[in-house]
């Protein structure tokens, strides 16, 4: 991309707050980005071949989205803690394997969605992101759900299309959690905490894909009362 060219997204971003340029194979975070870290609010750099963020990223104090889906990025430096009013933060597509323990840090996130990476351990040190609402690791290799899930306050867990074979009864737990995917994974019926269905808040359990026929749920005791609160779910819905 020409130099002209980029100037005049940059002076756009000056005076919308957005900055978006996306599939133009830009290899590295825009270090002309600097200039504005006063005024950027929105950043997407989506379908570019980026592998680092820079710790500069910390600069951008306003920030409330960053979008980098489909680029090359293996890890997130630590400095990402510091975007206190960032509220989205998408990375979908990447190759992450592993989360920083600072970005536990980031009070106002709302959507973490980290679909299609590399990770394999359920991310630990969520549990005081209090706002979130949506934490998508769909499409990675996560093959336990720990119990330290029972500190998330999200109200959507997207896990579909992980190797999933266990799963905690300690999700039954998550105070907020009404939606739960684990559609394409490798849960036994036997895996599947009847907790889930009688105790917890879950009112969209969503297992197709599995090593068992859906409708055996039937068979597990609290079958009946997820089902009310699925009903009456659908019913505020409709």
């Amino acid at each position: 991309m020409g130099n002209s060219a980029l100037k005049t997204h940059l002076e756009n971003s000056q005076k919308t707050g957005v900055f978006q340029l996306t599939a133009k194979g830009l290899q590295e975070f825009p270090e002309e980005l600097q200039r504005l870290t006063a005024n950027l609010r929105t950043v997407d750099l989506s379908g570019n071949k980026i592998e680092l963020l820079p710790p500069a990223i910390g600069n951008f104090l306003h920030m409330k989205s960053l979008t980098l889906n489909s680029n090359r990025i293996t890890a997130l430096p630590s400095e990402i803690s510091k975007l206190k009013k960032l509220e989205t933060l998408s990375l979908n597509g990447n190759r992450i394997v592993a989360l920083p323990s600072s970005l536990g840090q980031l009070k106002a996130l709302r959507t973490l969605n980290l679909s299609g990476n590399r990770i394999s351990e359920f991310p630990p040190g969520l549990g005081t992101l209090r706002h979130l609402d949506l934490l998508d690791l769909s499409r990675n290799q996560i093959r336990n759900v720990p119990a330290h899930v029972s500190e998330l306050q999200t109200i959507e867990i997207n896990l579909n299309q992980n190797q999933i074979s266990v799963l905690t009864e300690e999700v039954s737990k998550c105070p907020r959690l009404k939606v739960l995917r684990l559609e394409e994974n490798c849960l036994d019926l036997s895996s599947v905490p009847q907790s889930i269905l009688r105790d917890s808040q879950v009112s969209l359990f969503s297992v197709e894909g599995n090593l068992f026929e859906v409708k055996n749920l039937r068979d597990l005791e609290g079958y009946d009362k997820y089902m009310e609160r699925f009903t009456a779910t659908k019913k505020k819905f409709a």
